[in-house]
């Protein structure tokens, strides 16, 4: 028990559209990362010099985002100087990984408090700003791996390999925001999110839900990766993926308290949920989104548990087909998936949406009185996170 790492809070800024004019566009993303920071220690009465490292995730480190943003952002918010911060990269899950670091940690006796979690501001610092307009892979992977196609286009792949229409992907987007707005009506959200201040004023509430979205409205959208030269190189694509069916770019933060139990009792804090086990692994890099499948295949067998044990998925909701083949080859029971909604309503700002996805499933299971979360993650390379949580 000394060393058993447990959560004992986690909040997460509003979700904003991630272009110009968006609700956080106007903020600094070491400020936005600050202000959720501050707003998680407000929260926790302890002293923040207790705290013994920042781990944090962020996918576009390059401009405003370039040098260690929860280094600035801690200090930013006048918090001790001697507490040290790493980032964390391993593309959308890395919040996820900066989590599963700091309970690794703790569970070794290295640390007893860490501060885990995300920040992107897409709007700022847009996806892809790292590369500088230069091929990443290099010479000796093109051999191996030649033809390497886009997440869009590992999507379509998905759809067509496992049967998804766009008449499922559709439905099941519509469903992710009437869930999300479902979840807001009920005040399920108010206990994740904290306020930000930017210049226009106060951002409280999500940017990103649409209340009004149908499938029969998202039937209406255009396709977004139409390519002649691909169709000729995979004629099973039906082309079904639309902006509505796919994550929106987003703007957000998200920050997990985490400690050993002995020190959250030490300190009067409540735990809320104990770590159960962990995975990471890697699948087909050209079908990129399927990593999730095998992750938690693994993670169940390594905690000796069956799909029926786990009262909540959280699946990010990268592109519809994504959760929807996992469903396919899992079995899980749908209702048990996303049940707040996912990264298609709520938006998806990759170094953030690991602890967005851990809010969610915390949050959850205390609402629902579920006893286990699962929470897996599809990452750009075929890699994928997975955590099992016990609610305390």
């Amino acid at each position: 028990m000394q060393n058993n790492p447990v959560i004992v809070d986690i909040v997460r800024s509003p979700m904003a559209r991630g272009k110009a004019g968006g609700a956080l566009s106007e903020v600094h993303p070491a400020d936005l990362l600050s202000q959720t920071i501050a707003a998680l220690m407000a929260r926790n009465d302890f002293d923040p010099g207790l705290v013994d490292d920042l781990i944090m995730g962020c996918v576009s480190q390059a401009g405003e985002q370039a040098v260690p943003t929860g280094r600035t952002a801690w200090l930013a918010a006048g918090f001790p100087q001697h507490v040290p911060c790493t980032m964390v990269e391993r593309r959308c899950g890395s919040s996820q990984q900066a989590i599963h670091f700091a309970a690794q940690g703790i569970a070794a006796g290295a640390y007893d408090i860490v501060l885990a979690g995300g920040i992107e501001s897409m709007s700022r610092v847009p996806m892809g700003s790292a590369r500088m307009g230069k091929e990443p892979h290099g010479e000796a992977f093109e051999c191996r791996f030649p033809g390497m196609v886009g997440q869009g286009i590992s999507a379509e792949l998905i759809a067509a390999r496992w049967g998804i229409d766009r008449e499922a992907m559709d439905a099941y987007s519509a469903r992710s925001h009437q869930r999300a707005e479902q979840a807001r009506q009920a005040g399920g959200l108010a206990n994740e999110i904290v306020p930000i201040e930017t210049p226009g004023g106060t951002v409280s509430t999500d940017e990103t839900i649409r209340a009004s979205t149908t499938a029969e409205g998202l039937a209406q959208l255009k396709t977004s990766f139409n390519n002649d030269e691909i169709a000729a190189r995979f004629p099973e694509i039906n082309w079904s993926i639309t902006a509505g069916n796919s994550s929106q770019i987003t703007d957000g933060a998200s920050v997990a308290l985490v400690m050993s139990e002995a020190m959250a009792n030490r300190l009067g804090l409540r735990p809320r949920a104990r770590f159960v086990a962990f995975d990471v692994i890697a699948d087909d890099p050209l079908l990129m989104l399927t990593a999730p499948i095998p992750a938690t295949q693994r993670i169940l067998k390594k905690a000796g548990m069956d799909v029926a044990d786990i009262d909540q998925f959280e699946v990010n909701e990268a592109f519809a087909p994504v959760p929807l083949a996992w469903l396919k080859d899992l079995k899980a029971d749908p209702e048990r998936l996303n049940p707040r909604g996912g990264a298609i309503a709520l938006g998806h700002p990759l170094g953030a949406s690991g602890t967005r996805l851990m809010s969610s499933l915390v949050n959850g299971l205390e609402e629902s009185g579920g006893r286990y979360g699962l929470q897996t993650m599809c990452e750009a390379g075929g890699q994928a996170n997975a955590t099992i949580i016990e609610r305390l």
